[in-house]
């Protein structure tokens, strides 16, 4: 990016940030998600560092919270409310350690931070609103919100109502008595289990739902209603000390702090030499500290804290979106001090966000194996979900129109478990003007042949059973502009490459099909090779390889060549499903593939059955199918019909692909149950998780409804989870899943 541009980004980007933080610090109403706020406040330190001349101390990215609502009375904080910087992998957390160290030496200090290893001290970022508390004589006097780090809310009387603070400190602090003045800083919290009652509980009354943990307990504390902030059951754990004075005659020293947030470490309490004395302090005068906390020597044991808790993070009752990690020592926080609106001597490891924001350089299009043309946004590489990625799909024309997508917007991009990342959202605000809008080729990107518009779905709802409406477009039928009419709610407008020797569309389908009979030695480059080489022209060929087809290309040999023939081998024989599935049939996905084999057991008897439609004059009695609608019936129709898919099917078997028998399963312990599968579970992949889930007459299906009856949530779980929390379905952890296979005998 030129130096102009980035100067125009930068502004941008501010004022986007700004009005932001004003929505979820002053509003309570978030317009994004953490996720892309940070995402947006990443890219500017990025660009900042490129061009530190852009940097200004005044500007929003340098203050914290927002300001003080009217209604309340202003505080002002004795010692400022700090912010947290910001990690997002392990590599940039080295960095950090990096530059403490280069900090800490020389250091005046002996032992430890000598340019050695560095203690530090881990704890858990809950989500939740930063509050202090003050105590006079063991007694809670006032508690404020962060507000801009000077200046918070009183909010007391709300504060009040939260039973894990303390209102009178009658345990025994450092010493044997109670500090003379305390002041704490923490977070309240609303745990998930009450987001839930509570949403439940204003969907029946009509009232707003509020969209996660934190913005309810914001909501909560920051309205006048004392009895309303009890009703909402909110919690509070303490994490800090901002300043504490011994009882008098105690012969203690005060821990203070001077300048902007830099501990008196000279002048601090007997026994609380590190951060993690802090927290066992405040455990003893009766405040509620997080269990899930280490010392950690060095960085790697940081790193395995961050992991381990990473697994039991889906299932951890509150909002937690990170890992808080402390230079443990108060004397080397000391000498680090603080820059800005953070300290050096701490930073927040944030978990891979399910999404970010990028700016989309280019819009391409992807040829797919039924020669469905998908547009794909082209960006820089972007860091979401733990990984890199620099193109996410936008499905098709109506997505982009729905979106109001151009090249050169700022998109929100998701990438949740191991979905293929997507557009969802485009930050319209962030436009300069210079944005153009996208059109689909005239002609097939791959071979340059013609391209069709084609209406997809129908008039009626998928799930109707009765006759088409008179005049309506036939699923599948190919339209012209002046044809074309206005998409109804289930009707959709799909491209096409019309060559039926499209070599994409042969390119694309031949990695399917490998990949649903799991030949996993075949990837895309060999298949290529196999076709340059003239060994293949078609799937079922594949099937006919000899190890002396292979061994003699360059790069291959015996060993490799004799590996991908015994993977062939083994995987000749292939359930109906599966096999179903592996056609590539238009409309018929994994689950589709899996009713109509349920439905049918035998391929025969389904090919039967769409002969007899062909008399019938296509009657549609496939409806009847539990989840088959117009367009998927017709699909299947049209497929058996077309002597060419009939024959590659012959040919197949010829070649001596065997496929199994399907059974319906009609009993088991989960029969009539409905599974859905989000996030990654440690035990065993997806597939074998869907295995043993079917092995027990269960049923995995995609999205999560009223209808569903387990969700089960695994590492990184996506929207899936917080949908089943909204709708109140029973969500089981890997654990609780592995139970209930044990009691069903698997």
């Amino acid at each position: 990016m030129e130096k102009s541009e980035a100067q125009k980004r930068v502004k941008k980007l501010r004022e986007e940030i700004a009005r932001l933080r004003d929505l979820y610090h002053v509003e309570d109403k978030p317009e994004v998600t953490d996720a892309v706020y940070d995402s947006l406040n990443r890219e500017l330190r990025e660009l900042i560092k490129k061009y530190p001349e852009f940097d200004d101390p005044n500007a929003p990215e340098n203050r914290i919270g927002g300001k003080p609502l009217d209604k309340f009375v202003k505080v002002k904080h004795k010692t400022r409310m700090l912010s947290l910087n910001d990690v997002f992998s392990e590599e940039e957390l080295f960095d950090w350690e990096k530059r403490i160290k280069k900090l800490l030496s020389p250091s005046p200090l002996q032992g430890e931070g000598q340019g050695g290893e560095v203690n530090y001290f881990c704890e858990i970022k809950f989500d939740g609103l930063a509050v202090s508390l003050i105590y006079e004589n063991g007694k809670f006097v006032r508690g404020a919100t962060r507000g801009d780090g000077l200046v918070g809310e009183d909010i007391t009387q709300n504060l009040k109502t939260i039973h894990s603070i303390p209102l009178s400190l009658t345990r025994r602090g450092v010493g044997g008595e109670v500090p003379e003045y305390l002041e704490v800083r923490g977070e309240a919290v609303m745990s998930k289990k009450t987001l839930v009652s509570l949403n439940k509980q204003n969907e029946k009354e009509g009232k707003t739902l509020f969209a996660n943990t934190r913005n309810a307990a914001a909501g909560s504390l920051r309205q006048l209603d004392p009895k309303l902030a009890a009703e909402r059951k909110l919690d509070f754990f303490a994490y800090d000390i901002a300043e504490a004075s011994p009882a008098k005659n105690s012969g203690a020293f005060a821990l203070g702090v001077k300048g902007q947030g830099t501990h008196d470490a000279l002048n601090s309490l007997p026994g609380l030499q590190k951060h993690s004395d802090k927290h066992r302090f405040l455990k003893n005068l009766g405040f509620q500290v997080d269990a899930n906390e280490a010392i950690c020597k060095n960085l790697n044991e940081v790193i395995n804290f961050i992991r381990k808790f990473e697994k039991i993070r889906p299932d951890f009752p509150y909002g937690t979106d990170g890992v808080v990690i402390s230079v443990d020592n108060l004397k080397l926080q000391e000498i680090l001090g603080v820059v800005g609106k953070a300290p050096r001597y701490m930073s927040a490891f944030k978990y891979p966000a399910e999404r970010a924001t990028t700016i989309v350089k280019n819009v391409k299009i992807n040829v797919g194996r039924t020669g469905v043309l998908t547009p794909l946004a082209i960006f820089e590489p972007t860091l979401v979900a733990g990984s890199r990625v620099s193109k996410a799909t936008l499905h098709n024309m109506d997505q982009i129109e729905r979106l109001d997508l151009r090249i050169g917007d700022t998109v929100v991009i998701e990438k949740a478990g191991d979905v293929i990342p997507k557009v969802v959202e485009v930050l319209t605000r962030m436009r300069t003007g210079k944005e153009k809008k996208f059109k689909m080729p005239e002609v097939c990107p791959a071979c340059g042949g013609k391209i069709e518009k084609k209406i997809i779905g129908d008039t009626e709802s998928s799930s109707s059973k009765g006759p088409r409406f008179s005049g309506a477009p036939n699923p599948g039928q190919t339209i012209s502009h002046r044809t074309l009419r206005v998409p109804e709610k289930n009707i959709s407008v799909a491209y096409y490459c019309a060559n039926k020797k499209c070599p994409a569309k042969n390119e694309r389908y031949l990695e399917h099909f490998v990949s649903v009979f799991e030949i996993y030695e075949l990837g895309p480059k060999i298949l290529r090779r196999f076709k340059d080489e003239g060994l293949i022209t078609d799937a079922a060929d594949i099937f006919t390889l000899t190890k002396e087809d292979i061994a003699p290309l360059e790069r291959f040999g015996e060993k490799s060549a004799e590996n991908i023939i015994n993977e062939i081998e083994n995987k000749k024989r292939i359930p109906l499903a599966k096999f179903l599935w592996a056609l590539g049939i238009l409309h018929v996905g994994e689950e589709t593939a899996r009713d109509l084999a349920n439905n049918f057991g035998i391929l025969e008897k389904l090919i039967l059955s769409v002969n007899q439609e062909k008399k019938l004059n296509f009657s549609n009695s496939f409806l009847e199918i539990e989840n088959i609608g117009p367009a998927v019936s017709k699909s299947v129709y049209d497929f058996f019909q077309n002597k060419n898919n009939l024959n590659f099917i012959k040919k197949l078997g010829k070649n001596g692909v065997i496929i199994e028998k399907a059974e319906k399963k009609k009993t088991g312990k989960f029969f009539g149950l409905n599974f859905v599968l989000t996030g990654t579970l440690s035990t065993m992949s997806r597939e074998i998780t869907k295995e043993k889930i079917l092995a027990h007459g269960g049923k995995v299906v995609g999205s999560v409804s009223k209808n569903t009856s387990y969700v089960v949530a695994g590492v990184e779980p996506g929207s899936k989870l917080k949908t089943a929390e909204k709708l109140g379905v029973k969500v089981l952890n890997e654990k609780e899943f592995l139970n209930l296979l044990e009691q069903s005998g698997g």
